[in-house]
């Protein structure tokens, strides 16, 4: 029996001395973590560092490039809105090539046909106006400034814009002037500005008689009369024939101008003729039956403030045109700069 508990203890205490030394040997290891744990955390705080400093430096290089790319893409935008900006004047130059052509080609068209009619404009004074001027009648191709004089009621279409009131006011009051005492009396007359609007308003759509003492109210208010332009003929002679047109009168509209600076021609040309070429049955109208006759007088204001034709060279394209397709005459006026 005792041999027994020898045994069992023998066994028992090598058992304690295995346990024994397995928890030492995990604490062992427990211990040399520790040691080397804060080693190992320093060494990744250091690596964390390093990283931050790289991003941080790789963030500053991007945010470089992101400035560089932006600044790029403003000046391209900025080549491109010039580029844009100079295709639409090439543009721009280019319609007004092709118009100002095509303008030329309908003037060769003409030509001949106009020399004719320029050379031989005339019309017969009428037995209503040779009644009323007696012994005082004109010869029948009696003209002032090239125009014939020859119609029974008279509206002056005169521009006032800054061009003509500063560089062609003088002869402009001259050739009313002159126009007026070469019709010794007339039934009607009316005056307005380029753009429609009457030197005496209150007599809008009305027809102001003739009188030695209007004559004069007309030259006196010519001195200061400052209206509205916009260097266009075309709304005085739509408004003149909108509301004077009678076919019982015979109306002559006489245009003073220089410029002719917004709208296209053949646009003007067309709408005149949709007014003034047919009669209140719906008959095609020759140029001498024409509503109303157009005629037109050109002042070389661009040539002699500028040296050359400008936006002037449009007004006496249109006018032509006009005044050929209206039974009336185009006078342009020499420049006093020869």
């Amino acid at each position: 029996m005792k041999r027994k508990r020898r045994e069992l203890s023998s066994l028992s205490l090598s058992f304690l001395d295995a346990v024994t030394c397995g928890f030492g040997a995990i604490i062992l290891l427990l211990v040399i973590a520790k040691i080397f744990e804060p080693i190992r955390l320093e060494e990744s705080d250091n690596e964390l560092d390093g990283l931050i400093v790289q991003y941080q430096q790789e963030l500053e290089d991007i945010l470089g490039e992101t400035d560089r790319i932006r600044r790029e893409q403003l000046t391209t935008r900025q080549r491109i809105e010039v580029d844009e900006q100079q295709i639409n004047a090439l543009e721009r130059e280019l319609t007004r090539i092709r118009a100002a052509y095509q303008n030329t080609q309908s003037e060769a068209e003409i030509s001949a046909e106009i020399a004719g009619q320029l050379a031989n404009a005339k019309q017969e004074l009428t037995d209503e106006m040779e009644r009323l001027l007696g012994n005082s009648i004109r010869p029948r191709d009696y003209k002032v400034g090239g125009i014939p004089v020859d119609s029974e009621y008279i509206i002056f279409i005169i521009d006032t814009s800054g061009s003509m009131r500063r560089y062609a006011w003088d002869r402009v009051q001259q050739q009313i002037q002159e126009t007026l005492e070469i019709y010794p009396t007339v039934r009607g007359i009316q005056i307005m500005n380029d753009n429609g609007e009457h030197m005496f308003l209150s007599t809008r759509g009305e027809w102001m008689r003739d009188t030695p003492q209007l004559r004069r109210e007309i030259l006196e208010e010519l001195d200061d009369w400052e209206a509205f332009s916009n260097s266009s003929p075309r709304e005085g002679i739509l408004r003149a024939i909108d509301l004077y047109y009678d076919p019982a009168k015979k109306i002559s509209l006489y245009v003073y101008s220089d410029d002719f600076s917004q709208g296209s021609i053949d646009a003007v040309v067309r709408e005149v003729d949709y007014r003034n070429r047919y009669d209140e049955n719906g008959r095609l109208l020759s140029a001498e039956e024409r509503r109303v006759r157009i005629h037109a007088v050109a002042f070389p204001v661009f040539w002699e403030a500028l040296g050359q034709m400008a936006t002037g060279g449009n007004y006496a394209i249109l006018m032509r045109i006009l005044c050929q397709r209206n039974g009336g005459t185009f006078v342009a006026l020499p420049s006093s700069r020869g």
